[in-house]
């Protein structure tokens, strides 16, 4: 009797050991989630994965940020989709509990301010199963590019679209939408 039972509860805790660690989603697979999400715009995937507090932080201008869930979802994510982006992840990897990254963005804002996709490296940290702080530093940004074709821009709708001044001023939908305007107008001046 003992020869039938001992295998048979090793078979039934191996298969439930099984079943238990295809529900979990590893922290890889959570950030190849939420890369997908942001390429996709994707509010309803984002809010499974990231926390009620995301801290962002950006290491080559010493800035972060703390949102809401419902601001970074809310107000960043659809800023960031007027823009129409592109994320495509070029590297990336987990390493005890962080996931770190290299990532290459491109968008309608990119293209107009640095004329070529910005990569990043990122660092992703977790708390349980769910994002709580990204870290990033660039590895392709070119400040200069970026910085004269702003005042380009800038000056040219001051000069031709005055009603659109303010559209650097926050990231929620309508302001991009403005930001979206000024670039479309700025790009067809020609």
């Amino acid at each position: 009797m003992n020869k039938i039972i001992i295998p048979l509860l090793l078979l039934t805790f191996g298969f439930t050991s099984c079943k238990n660690s295809e529900k979990e989603i590893g922290k890889l697979e959570i950030a190849k989630q939420y890369y997908k999400a942001l390429d996709n715009s994707d509010s309803a995937v984002m809010k499974t994965l990231v926390t009620d507090s995301l801290l962002t932080k950006e290491t080559d201008y010493d800035y972060e940020q703390t949102f809401s869930k419902k601001e970074y979802i809310e107000e960043w994510l659809k800023w960031d989709s007027v823009f129409n982006p592109t994320y495509k992840i070029l590297e990336i990897e987990q390493e005890n509990e962080i996931v770190k990254s290299t990532i290459s963005k491109v968008d309608k804002r990119i293209l107009l301010l640095h004329e070529e996709p910005t990569v990043w490296n990122e660092v992703i940290r977790f708390d349980s199963d769910k994002i709580i702080s990204i870290e990033r530093k660039n590895v392709l940004f070119n400040d200069k590019t970026w910085e004269r074709n702003r005042t380009k821009l800038l000056s040219w709708i001051d000069e031709n679209h005055p009603e659109l001044n303010g559209f650097l001023d926050g990231q929620t939908e309508p302001i991009a939408m403005k930001y979206l305007k000024a670039i479309e107008l700025y790009n067809n001046k020609k």
